[in-house]
This record gives structure tokens, sequence and C-alpha cells, in this order.
């Protein structure tokens, strides 16, 4: 570490200023800040000397996003130097033309203040906040048809725009601008994990939502982004990680609980959780949760949702029963539950209809019939062929290496043709 001289000043001062006397106390400091809003970390005084170094590196987006709750400042006033920005200049890069570098929600890099103000303080109108809104709510329709590696690109620019505008517009309007900011970069989160299979830049996308959200001072907003980073350690295959999965859900529920959350949202987290439990093996959890969400339907007194939680309905809790109750090798009741779920799908809903349909093909594997199987499998490759969604392709191949003792039957290598073809594979490579 350097002398008192050299090294992270400007880290080293703000710790100080905070009466914080050693790098222990600051590690333990940013742990708690960390936790506070819902995130599950443990930082070492071995990681904030390498922060008070003469060459900081930059730090892990959940770790941002504690450092500047504890400071509540931005990180880059705190001695950091983004990846993106001047090689020496240590102040974030001006805009970039777009054909300089691919951009991510995940490259704000946990702050929506990294970079420098375009304008002065305050000198944008209050129209803009309603023009950049009417534009989140666009993109939140368009997610169900528009092929998502051709959205996200711009949702992701939708974010980087809104993080620069947010110190820019009245001060009363700054709250409606961030909410709008977080609900777009949960957006770009959802497209990275679930359709573009890169949980990594998920992760960092939902952290950016996460404090988009606290600046908006908007718990629900908060309690999705919680529980959508509930689904990267559940769909990661490693079960030492179901203690975070859970941390989140439990994080999810008391944000919920500030809102409070509509029997709809309610229910959703219930589903969340009942993922969660199927994907660690715990199936008879998962159903009981699934049991209690269909009771909030069934019981607790209609309230509005927000209107980005556009992603959940009854149809879509019996869509999560039908999965669970197939893991669970249940598969007849998971048939029946899976049929009534794709008859009473709305015709929006092309994404979710592959999965189910994928499901539906499990299930008959399941029951020893390859035939119907595999006429099932054919038709969710026909609707991801107009409307790409990874997560459904994914339920598509589980289905095909469950039919590897049917392999020489005609209808095993009809289904081949299909997955194997020209579009279904370049999609699945580059969709």
């Amino acid at each position: 570490m350097g002398s008192p001289e050299t090294g992270n000043t400007r880290l080293r001062s703000a710790r100080q200023a905070l009466g914080l006397r050693s790098q222990q106390q600051l590690a333990d400091a940013v742990t708690r800040a960390g936790n506070s809003i819902g995130l599950r970390i443990s930082i070492t005084a071995r990681t904030v000397r390498r922060w008070e170094s003469d060459a900081p590196p930059w730090p892990h987006p959940d770790h941002q996003a504690a450092v500047e709750a504890l400071f509540q400042r931005p990180i880059a006033e705190l001695g950091f130097t983004p990846p993106w920005a001047d090689a020496g200049s240590g102040t974030p890069q001006p805009e970039s033309s777009p054909a300089s570098r691919t951009l991510t929600a995940g490259s704000l890099a946990g702050s929506l203040t990294v970079f420098p103000q375009r304008y002065p303080a305050a000198s944008l109108p209050s129209s803009v906040v309603t023009d950049y809104i009417s534009i989140t709510t666009a993109h939140r329709h368009m997610y169900w048809t528009v092929p998502p590696a051709q959205l996200h690109d711009v949702v992701a620019a939708h974010v980087h725009l809104g993080a620069r505008l947010v110190p820019s517009v009245p001060e009363a309007a700054r709250r409606s601008l961030a909410a709008a900011v977080s609900e777009s970069s949960l957006l770009a989160g959802r497209i990275e994990f679930f359709d573009l299979q890169n949980p990594a830049k998920g992760q960092a996308s939902l952290v950016i939502a996460l404090q988009a959200a606290q600046d908006a001072q908007d718990p629900l907003l908060g309690s999705a982004v919680l529980a959508h980073m509930a689904f990267i350690p559940a769909f990661s295959g490693d079960r030492k990680r179901a203690d975070e999965a859970r941390d989140k859900i439990r994080a999810a529920r008391a944000f919920a609980r500030r809102g409070p959350a509509s029997p709809e949202m309610l229910a959703w987290l219930d589903a969340v959780e009942a993922e969660v439990e199927t994907r660690f093996g715990n199936t008879r959890k998962a159903l009981q949760l699934i049991h209690h969400g269909e009771d909030i339907f069934a019981t607790e007194e209609p309230r509005p949702s927000p209107p980005w939680l556009d992603w959940f309905s009854p149809v879509r809790l019996a869509g999560f029963k039908g999965n669970t109750l197939l893991i669970a090798k249940q598969p007849g009741p998971a048939r029946d539950t899976l049929q009534s779920v794709l008859d009473r799908l709305p015709t929006e809903s092309a994404k979710q209809r592959s999965v189910i349909l994928g499901d539906l093909a499990a299930a008959a594997v399941a029951e020893n019939d390859p035939e119907q199987a595999c006429l099932l499998a054919e038709e969710a490759l026909d609707h991801l062929a107009r409307y790409w969604y990874a997560t459904g392709m994914d339920r598509v191949r589980a289905v095909r290496e469950s039919l590897t003792k049917w392999e020489s039957r005609p209808c095993v290598r009809r289904l081949d043709e299909r997955l194997y073809d020209w579009n279904t594979t370049v999609n699945a490579l580059t969709g």
C-alpha cells in the first residue's frame, strides 16, 4: 500500500470523514450497507486495501452499489476510474460513437451518476421525463414481439441516456425519471438473462436497476429487481448458491411489504420462490408456495399492480405449477395443468408458449410417448422461429436429450432435422 500521500486518497479521505479509522472498519461498513439494500456480500480488509492502492481496480457491481449506499456519492467520485475511461485520464470517457464499442446497461457499472453531466443541474424541462417514460413503456410492450438481440441494444442505450439525464431535470421529476431508468435496466437484465443467457451482464443491469429504484424510493421496483436477482443463482446449477438465491427472495419480500404489494405481485413472489426451490430440488415446498399463490388470487381483494408487472397472471402461475409437477415426477397432473395453460395463454404470450410446449413435450416423454413429444417439440420450434426465446429453446433441447432411447424412430429423426436446420442453429448461436 502506498504512503499516506499516495494511493486512492479520495476513498481514504471519505473513509476517515465517516470516522472509520481502519480498512477493516470500512470493509465491515460496506458489508452492512450492502446487506441493507438486499445484496449478499462480504467485504474483507484485503479488498479495501486494493481499493485504497495507487491503482484501485474497478469494483464488482454489487460492491459498487454498497460503497455508494454507504458514502451517498458516485463511485467515480471516490477515486475509481471506470474501465471505459480514457487511459490515464481518471475521468469517465465522453460519449463514444455507436461503432466504437458495444453498449450494455451494465456498462454503467453500478452508478447512475458516473457520467459527467452534459448540462447544468435542472436545465432540462420536465417534459423530457414524460418523453423518456413513454419510450420505456414502448420498450416494455415490444419485449414480447421484437427479437431480443435487436431490442437489447436500444434498451441499454435508453438506460445510458436516462442515467445521464437524472441530474439535469427538475428535482420534482427526478424520482419519476429514476423509476423509469430502473424499469428499463430491469428489462435489460431480463433480456440478458432469459433471452441472451448472459447472467453476468444480467446481474450488472439488475444492480443498476436496484440503485435507480433506490433513487426513485420505489420499494416495489426494488422488490422486483431483487426477485429477478434470485433467478441467477437458482439457474446456475450450483447447489452451493441456494442460500444466495433464498436471501434475495427474503429481501424481495421485505421490500414488497413496504409497497404495499398487490396480490398479483405477492403471488409472483411465491412463484419465484417456488422456481428457486424447484431448481434446488425441493419440489414439495415449491408446490406449497404455488398453492399459496393460488389462494392469494382466489381470496385477496384485487388491487392494481404496477404497469411494469406484465409478465405474470394466474395463467403464468399455472405454468410455474406445471413445470414443478413435471420435475416432481408427476407427469399426468403436469400434462393436464400445462394443457390448460396452453389453452388459456393470450395471443401475445408467444415466448411463453414455446416454454409450455417444451414442458408438455417433456411430460409426453415421461409418459413414454415419443411421438407426441416430438410433435409438441416441433410445434415449439415453430414458435421459436417467429419469436426467439432462449429459455424456450432450452426446454426443447432438454426434451431431445431425453429421447435418446428412441433415436432410431422416424419422429426423432424428423425432430433433429428441425432442431438442426439452418435457421434454428444460427438463432441458437447468435440469438
